[in-house]
């Protein structure tokens, strides 16, 4: 997401270095260039407006910091009013209510009824007990989508064969409160259109039932009519916050830097791909972060915590450091970090990285075929030979070889590097015992965090 501006945007701070100061005369040509980035970015006219006179009050007549030259400050200005319109803070769920409603809204094709799906499942994860009211009562198979995704999730799904949503409603509460649901996450109707029947029995609901959240989802790819949506849908049912979906598809994010400024309402949550566990939480920062190529080590780290099983990490420990680690258990490993989610996004991720969308692409592409060659390769081995990698003789590399179509020198080249590795990882993993001895529980977390670089490095090394 927001890979053409992003790329636009730092190429125009790099032309503003070597300056003394910034002026008015040398900020003339880079506001014409930002201006031009956000309207090609689609983003909303307005926004654009107020985004470069705040720049140009801020930027205009500044002494450049001892230290610091022009483009870094023009960095921390740009910085600054991209987190300032994509709304500052993060905004989280409000849970109240006994039991807590959350009515989604949107129009057809948004991703709407998707969208509550991931929603109980992310709710779920932290420990809350979620149910889905089907309430799209007329769209042909809504219900049964619902379902399907329920049953795909594990998640709760009530529904009736009736017309009247507040009876349903009515109904899905009370069950709840039977069978101890704590929150529920109405699927209203959508239209392919904003009409008159739609908002009045969307205002029943609220009016009736006063739900914590109105969530309006919104297909980022619609960009500039988005806002209009938004704005249609605030005027009259007053939304408490917005979620974009498709945002991994949306190379420019001209939705994004327009919803927060033109309605006054929060992001909250955000689709970033098709897996059910795609939804996360807006940061405003961490958005700017990435626009500016300042990477993302939370979300990165964040990630990192719900991919990697802690009870399959300490197991992979121990074996390190007795030099048993296997093909297989690298082929686990590999599977873990595939869940990271694409090379190209974790690329995006990584701070300092000074690299253009066609690099990582270029880059991504060709370490994926790299991971899809060492599967075949450990795939074409037989099972005792993926467990005691030292069982590698001259016939067993020729039969692989000829096995998986990959040449016999890369074998070679495959089969020692993983030793090498699995050298490496006793070595460090021989390291962190010494350090665990000498310097206690300092000592022991030095290590861990030396034993996790390397690990890394070496991942990288082997590939």
């Amino acid at each position: 997401m927001f890979e053409s501006l992003s790329d636009k945007l730092q190429d125009i701070i790099a032309k503003t270095s070597g300056q003394s100061e910034l002026t008015q005369e040398n900020m003339q040509d880079a506001l014409r260039e930002i201006r031009r980035a956000l309207l090609e970015a689609d983003v909303n006219l307005r926004v654009v407006k107020a985004f470069i006179s705040s720049i140009k009050d801020r930027a205009e007549g500044e002494d450049v910091v001892h230290g610091v030259n022009p483009s870094q400050q023009l960095v921390k200005i740009v910085h600054d009013e991209l987190i300032s319109i994509l709304g500052k803070n993060e905004s989280p769920i409000d849970y109240s209510g006994n039991p807590n409603l959350i009515m989604m809204l949107g129009l057809q094709g948004s991703g709407k009824t998707t969208t509550s799906a991931k929603l109980a499942v992310k709710l779920k994860n932290e420990k809350r007990n979620p149910l889905l009211v089907a309430c799209d009562v007329y769209r042909p198979a809504a219900i049964t989508q619902l379902k399907t995704l329920g049953e795909q999730t594990g998640i709760d799904v009530y529904s009736e064969d009736s017309k009247d949503v507040q009876n349903i409603i009515k109904n899905a509460i009370n069950y709840a409160n039977e069978k101890g649901f704590n929150t529920l996450i109405l699927d209203t109707a959508g239209r392919l259109q904003i009409d008159t029947d739609m908002m009045a029995e969307l205002l029943l609901i609220d009016r009736i039932y006063h739900p914590a959240e109105k969530l309006l989802v919104i297909d980022s790819m619609t960009g500039q009519e988005s806002v209009n949506v938004a704005e249609n849908f605030d005027a009259q049912l007053g939304i408490t916050g917005m979620v974009l979906t498709k945002l991994d598809g949306d190379a420019r994010g001209g939705a994004a830097l327009s919803l927060v400024y033109c309605t006054n309402k929060p992001i909250k949550l955000t689709g970033t791909g098709e897996k059910i566990s795609a939804l996360e939480p807006f940061y405003p920062q961490r958005i700017a972060d990435r626009i500016l190529g300042m990477g993302d080590i939370v979300s990165l780290v964040e990630r990192a915590q719900e991919v990697f099983d802690e009870k399959t990490a300490r197991e992979m420990e121990k074996k390190m450091a007795k030099a048993e680690f296997s093909f297989n258990d690298f082929l686990k490993m590999q599977s873990q970090m595939k869940m990271f989610g694409s090379m190209d996004q974790l690329l995006g991720m990584i701070p300092g990285l000074k690299m253009s969308k066609d690099d990582r692409q270029m880059i991504s592409h060709e370490g994926e075929k790299q991971f899809k060659r060492i599967e075949v390769f450990i795939q074409s081995m037989t099972p005792e030979e993926r467990e005691h990698p030292e069982l590698m003789n001259s016939s067993r590399k020729r039969r692989i070889s000829q096995g998986s179509g990959i040449p016999l020198h890369n074998i070679n080249l495959y089969i020692n590097q993983f030793e090498q590795m699995r050298k490496m990882m006793k070595g460090m993993s021989d390291i962190k015992g010494m350090m665990s001895k000498m310097g206690g529980k300092l000592g022991q977390e030095g290590a861990g965090k030396l034993s996790m670089h390397q690990m890394m490095k070496n991942m990288r090394r082997f590939r």
